[in-house]
């Protein structure tokens, strides 16, 4: 059952109990291929996000602030695609595609709590590279353990408010026939257009709260990046240059990915919205970059690259066959 019915002085109405995810196709034949690509794509994601904390764990020449920063947010992309992947894999195996409303605020809760994150670390590894580039002598200084974990624990204080916010709001929302989602998974567009409650308020906190949230690290970020081009710019050697640039190039790589996607979804008046650009871009951020980003970090970092060939190869060291 979907609905209740309750007793109104002027009638019935009924409130919606379970929600229905169609999910990125309602073509029976293209279920089968989708599970397979976002089976095989949550297991990249998740291989390659448990590897960069592994190696930075294992590695102790990257116990630095950029590293550290690089682990968490690889920590909070593996736990952004378990929130709402394996939830989507489990309702095309067993073809149930209803949600409690209960999971779906709690899904909601979830997913803004690490996009936040995700904000925030991406902002935190900008004046990182700032702070290296432009005062390499103060380097040290300035970034010291107690100062990333206090930017850290802000971080993750920011982004509870802000998620427990929203998802209070939605709470208090009444949906009262429609309970049918072309997504795949519980967001915050899509449910505010099914519910029959007035919604202004939570449209006024998307865009003034969440566009602040957004806007404000996404122009810290823009400001670093403007210090370290200048900078650079200034270093007479084209190695130099080559080098500081290839430190930065992946960290900008992903900064366009997770911005330009979240920006499409949710800074957009509501009337622009579609269900397949929406579901297209949540995809792209949800599922897409936090599979990519080991990649970005990996293969453009020689840092990392050097980190994981050296505990690959100690790894095939100690499982290798005594030699008499």
């Amino acid at each position: 059952m979907f609905i209740n019915i309750y007793p109104l002085e002027n009638g019935n109405y009924t409130t919606v109990t379970e929600f229905i995810l169609l999910g990125l196709s309602s073509q029976p034949e293209k279920q089968e291929l989708i599970f397979v690509l976002f089976l095989v794509m949550y297991l990249i994601g998740t291989a390659g996000n448990l590897l960069i904390i592994l190696v930075i764990v294992w590695d102790s020449h990257l116990h630095t602030p950029m590293y550290f920063f690089l682990s968490n947010l690889s920590l909070v992309d593996f736990c952004f695609t378990s929130a709402t992947v394996p939830k989507m894999l489990l309702n095309i195996h067993t073809q149930i595609q209803s949600i409690s409303r209960e999971g779906c605020l709690t899904q909601i809760y979830f997913c803004i709590l690490l996009a936040n994150m995700d904000n925030f670390l991406l902002t935190a590894m900008a004046y990182d590279r700032y702070v290296a580039i432009c005062h390499p002598l103060q380097y040290t200084t300035m970034m010291s353990f107690q100062l990333c974990c206090l930017m850290l624990a802000g971080s993750w204080l920011i982004a509870n408010f802000h998620s427990l916010l929203h998802t209070l709001l939605m709470a208090r929302l009444d949906f009262c026939k429609k309970n049918v989602m072309p997504y795949f998974f519980c967001d915050l567009v899509p449910l505010l257009q099914l519910s029959c409650s007035d919604t202004h308020l939570n449209q006024l906190m998307i865009l003034l709260v969440g566009g602040l949230i957004v806007l404000i690290p996404f122009i810290c970020i823009i400001i670093s990046y403007t210090h370290i081009v200048l900078a650079v710019l200034k270093v007479p050697s084209a190695r130099g240059k080559q080098k500081a640039f290839s430190t930065c190039g992946s960290h900008l790589t992903v900064v366009i990915l997770f911005y330009g996607t979240i920006t499409g979804v949710y800074l957009n008046p509501s009337t622009s919205h579609s269900a397949e650009k929406d579901s297209v871009a949540s995809v792209m951020y949800m599922v897409v970059t936090p599979m990519l980003n080991p990649f970005i970090y990996c293969l453009r970092n020689n840092e990392m690259k050097r980190a994981l060939r050296k505990m690959l190869n100690r790894k095939t060291v100690n499982v290798s066959p005594l030699t008499i």
